[in-house]
């Protein structure tokens, strides 16, 4: 699937295989046939068993969210983190039956996985591995959305920080989010990324300003309102492609837009950043009221070398933006040390932790 968390555990399998350690991954697969991706990376892909679906559809891209999971969702969904709290219990199964091995490394979104890893710890203590480390693409109960979780909650959060050897985070912003007295067990390691893409870097040739956004729409940190407003006050003639699967907030300017807006649903990262290097520039919605987390989709417009316009949703730089409609890009976002991101050593920052 075409997700942060999926890519970031995708690439680091690849990258601890290739670095000749053996490697297996439990995931919620669906029926999707990795044979080939097992074969090709020497890695063993195995099924977390789940009795109920939180989304409509796994990585085999078959419809199978029951009427019954959605009602219980609705119903128990943020009183008791249903479904995601069935992982409380299915990691201490896992390890039961799994061969002893070196290292595991849990990854949320989400959090419960962390959870069942502290209740594994706790059970099984001879078979659990030697070292663990949480990691964790965004924080749980200080994310900066204080109604977002229950307080009953922090001690799941408490129990699985305890645990843990190490917490993995993407950012030093992100430390901030998590209790203080455990802060000396996070560890900075960025969101992984493969350098190694069939793209060539070319200078775009578009007739008109044509410009993308990828990812996620969301009503109270990345609202694209105002930014959809100042295109429709815009006389000129221009392109905005957006590659997203959540068209809510968006939905009511294609018939005022027209031809201006082109709406795509998710592709492979491969096909997606040769597309978005013959782009003029990309677009990057800040998270407003959430610094503590940073899109890992900036890391991928970096690698295409373009031009990034960062803007803050709430509140328009109209000046900038004009600018990068007239291709004047000198207050273009700046991604620093771009090769901390490469998958080798992302990797080599979590084998540091186990040496």
């Amino acid at each position: 699937m075409q997700t942060p968390r999926a890519l970031r555990t995708t690439e680091l399998v690849k990258e601890l295989s290739r670095q000749g350690h053996q490697v297996t991954v439990y995931a919620v697969l669906g029926e999707y046939d990795y044979s080939a991706f097992e074969k090709e990376y020497n890695v063993k892909v195995k099924p977390v068993p789940v009795s109920f679906q939180k989304t409509p559809y796994s990585s085999d891209g078959v419809k199978k969210r029951a009427l019954s999971d959605k009602v219980l969702g609705r119903l128990l969904g943020k009183v008791s983190m249903f479904p995601d709290i069935e992982f409380l219990f299915s990691v201490s199964k896992i390890i039961k039956k799994e061969e002893k091995f070196d290292v595991l490394i849990s990854i949320a979104n989400p959090h419960p996985i962390h959870w069942g890893c502290a209740k594994a710890k706790e059970k099984l203590p001879n078979k659990f591995p030697k070292t663990w480390i949480a990691d964790c693409g965004d924080p749980f109960m200080k994310n900066g959305k204080t109604k977002d979780h229950f307080f009953y909650f922090e001690k799941y959060e408490r129990a699985f920080c305890k645990a843990a050897d190490y917490i993995s985070v993407p950012t030093k912003l992100a430390r901030e989010a998590y209790y203080e007295e455990y802060r000396d067990k996070i560890k900075v390691i960025p969101q992984g990324f493969n350098f190694n893409l069939n793209k060539e870097n070319k200078i775009p040739k578009n007739k008109i300003t044509t410009f993308a956004f990828t990812g996620t729409f969301l009503k109270d940190i990345r609202n694209p309102k105002l930014f959809l407003d100042y295109l429709v006050r815009r006389k000129d003639n221009f392109k905005f492609i957006i590659y997203t699967q959540h068209t809510t907030l968006i939905d009511a300017y294609r018939n005022i837009l027209k031809e201006k807006i082109e709406i795509r649903n998710y592709i492979s990262r491969n096909e997606l950043l040769p597309i978005l290097s013959e782009m003029d520039f990309l677009l990057n919605l800040e998270n407003v009221n959430s610094p503590n987390q940073t899109p890992s989709k900036l890391i991928d417009y970096a690698i295409t070398n373009r031009p990034i316009l960062s803007i803050n949703p709430n509140n328009l730089a109209i000046d900038k933006i004009d600018a990068f409609f007239n291709k004047n890009y000198s207050k273009k976002l700046i991604i620093e040390d771009l090769n901390q991101y490469h998958i080798s050593n992302v990797v080599n920052k979590f084998l540091n932790l186990v040496n």
